[in-house]
This record gives structure tokens, C-alpha cells and sequence, in this order.
């Protein structure tokens, strides 16, 4: 496995917080500096996650001489906890704010799980700066999770003092579900206490009680799509009619990634990059 240091934070000031990130910068076959030849690519994780979730899959993506940037979602890794808005469409209008900020004129999208709602609204809103978007076992033009997940998730982020055990035990025991990454104990230690931060009750309500699976959002996205889906992912009951569901929504190509759970980036990385690097050359 491809593994580099961790590129330094960096912080985009907005009106209402502030958005941490990080800008990394791959080298094609003649070792051509990607900022000006590769297809810059944002990565948006999931809900109640960090911009870490991507830790093995940025290095296999620069390494193919990408410029890969990755963000936090408002409220949690290294941005700002405190905002009033923490849906699927606030987190779109980031990473367009991320794009401009960094002089980027068009980039692929790639949203996980919550964000994949995200990357649509965002190729909707700003067509022009889309040259694609990615889908990693999302949620979008489909019911939302089934019905226990979504009892779990609302109930229990009510109920802020169990959640974060609860939310831990979902990473550990549910969520990667055949393989998981060397240091995924600590990946999610990491997560679960920063759930019992101060001041992180809000944005935890604000993601879990959010509209996780918006329908109508894909009539309006016009652009090159791919969707990529776990086939033991168990956050659905049958994810590859999921996968359909969107990929006819969307104009997209799917890719089914045997074996792999709700988190396909964090096990089974090669798998992830291997479904995300031809599209990338396809839209560059």
C-alpha cells in the first residue's frame, strides 16, 4: 500500500466558520507537477467523519499524478464546530467556496455516504466548475437507510450521551465489514471522542436528524457520474439495487466493490482508486 505523510491543514475563512483542509499534489510519468496538468480532484467525507477518512486513498490517487484535495465537513475534524446549517446543500456550497478559494476552475467531486448529496447539488449549482462527480456509497434518489439504521441514528443522536459508544460500535463491529485498515481502532478512537467535544452535540444533531437521501436533486445535475457501492454494505438492504437506482438517476456508471462496506475508500482502497482513476482520465 502507497502511504505519505499527511499534507499540512490549511484553513478556508468563510462568514460563518471556518473550513479546514488540505491540498496534495501529485506528479505525472515525467514528473510534471499536477497543479498544472493533472485533473484536481475534492473529496468530501461523510457525516460526523474527517478529511482522514481518505488517508489510503489520497496517496494511490496522487501517485496516478492527481491534485487531490480533502476537506472537513462543518462541525467536525479541524473546522469550526458551531454553524447553523449542516445539511447536504451548506456542505455544496464549501466545496464550491473551496474551488474558488484555491483558483480552481473545474474539479471532479467526490462525496461519501451524506456527501453524496452534496457533489450532486454542487454539480447542479455550478455546472461550469464540474468536470465530474463520484459517488461513494451514497445517499441520494432513494429512500433514506433502512429502517433500523435510521431509528439508530436519529434516536440516538437525541441521545448525545450514548451516541458516540454507539456510533464507535457501528465503525467497529458494522460499517467495514469483511476488511479493515491497520490502524482503523485508532481512526475511530479519534472519531468517538471528538463526538464528547464541547460544543459538538449541535452539529451532531444537525447531521443525523438532516435530510440524509434527498430525491430530485440528480434532474438537475448534468455532467459525467459515476457510482461506486459496496456490495456488503450494511447501511442498505440490498446495495446494488441502491447503486441502480442511482446510477439511472444520474447517467452514471456503477461499480460494485465486492466485499467492501459503507467506508470503500478506508477498506478496500486499491479497489476505490481502481474504480475512480479511469473516470478521472475519461472527464480530465
Amino acid at each position: 500500500m502507497i502511504t505519505t505523510a499527511a499534507p499540512q491543514t490549511q484553513y478556508l475563512q468563510l462568514s460563518a466558520g471556518t473550513i479546514a483542509f488540505d491540498d496534495s499534489h501529485g506528479a505525472d510519468s515525467l514528473g510534471t507537477d499536477s497543479r498544472s496538468t493533472g485533473t484536481p480532484v475534492l473529496l468530501l467525507p461523510g457525516m460526523l467523519d474527517s478529511r482522514a477518512t481518505y488517508r489510503h486513498l489520497r496517496p494511490l490517487l496522487t501517485a496516478a499524478g492527481h491534485r487531490v484535495i480533502t476537506m472537513d465537513l462543518r462541525g467536525f475534524g479541524e473546522s469550526s464546530i458551531a454553524w447553523d446549517d449542516y445539511t447536504p446543500a451548506a456542505a455544496a456550497a464549501d466545496a464550491l467556496a473551496l474551488l474558488d478559494h484555491l483558483g480552481i476552475d473545474r474539479a471532479v467531486l467526490v462525496g461519501h455516504s451524506y456527501t453524496a448529496a452534496s457533489v450532486v447539488k454542487a454539480a447542479a449549482l455550478a455546472p461550469e466548475r464540474v468536470a465530474g462527480i463520484a459517488l461513494l456509497d451514497g445517499f441520494i434518489e432513494q429512500p433514506a437507510p433502512n429502517a433500523l439504521v435510521r431509528a439508530a441514528v436519529q434516536g440516538l443522536g437525541s441521545a448525545v450521551v450514548a451516541f458516540p459508544k454507539i456510533w464507535g460500535y457501528y465503525l467497529n463491529r458494522m460499517a467495514l465489514p469483511t476488511a479493515r485498515p491497520a490502524d482503523h481502532a485508532e481512526h475511530v478512537a479519534g472519531l468517538v471522542a471528538a463526538l464528547r467535544t464541547p460544543g459538538r452535540k449541535q452539529a451532531t444533531r444537525g447531521y443525523v436528524h438532516g435530510d440524509a437521501a434527498p430525491v430530485g436533486w440528480a434532474q438537475d445535475a448534468h455532467c459525467p457520474a459515476l457510482v461506486v457501492m459496496g456490495t456488503k454494505d450494511p447501511d442498505f438492504p440490498k446495495p446494488e439495487l441502491v447503486a441502480d437506482r442511482q446510477t439511472a438517476a444520474l447517467n452514471a456508471r456503477k461499480v460494485m466493490i465486492d466485499g467492501a462496506g459503507h467506508y470503500p475508500m478506508a477498506d478496500h482502497p486499491q479497489a476505490t482508486a481502481d474504480a475512480l482513476l479511469p473516470f478521472l482520465a475519461e472527464v480530465a
